[in-house]
């Protein structure tokens, strides 16, 4: 079983900072891409930010120079720090990884998608 958890989510004033992690745990094989995404209210849920196993990243337009992904490959874990924090970045905000499991001690499987519960981030103007 893989298992996603984010954390580092909260209120903050616009201008401020916050800084987002997830975890990933299970039998995990090897983890290739991890992305965050936020899913504002009555919007579409939208790719933040990429991270591959190299540690190459891409951003959405309008988190870029503001918001930096990056990732601890031992630990499993992704961050996503978020600076000069706007009201709309206002969402919850959802970790997803893209990784092969091993099953059974012997069996490979994947590479799917697994996806962590939200973390939600609230700015205020």
């Amino acid at each position: 079983q893989v298992q996603l958890v984010e954390s580092g989510g909260g209120l903050v004033q616009a201008g401020g900072s916050l800084r987002l992690s997830c975890v990933a745990s299970g039998n995990i094989f090897s983890l290739d891409f991890m992305r965050w995404y936020r899913q504002a209210p009555g919007k579409q849920r939208e790719l933040v930010a990429t991270i591959g196993s190299s540690g190459s990243t891409s951003y959405e337009d309008s988190v870029k120079g503001r918001f930096t992904i990056s990732r601890d490959n031992a630990e499993n874990t992704a961050y996503l720090q978020m600076d000069s924090l706007k009201a709309e970045d206002t969402a919850i905000y959802y970790c997803n990884a893209y990784l092969t499991t091993l099953e059974g001690g012997s069996r490979l499987e994947g590479p799917h998608d697994y996806w962590g519960q939200g973390t939600q981030v609230t700015v205020s103007s």
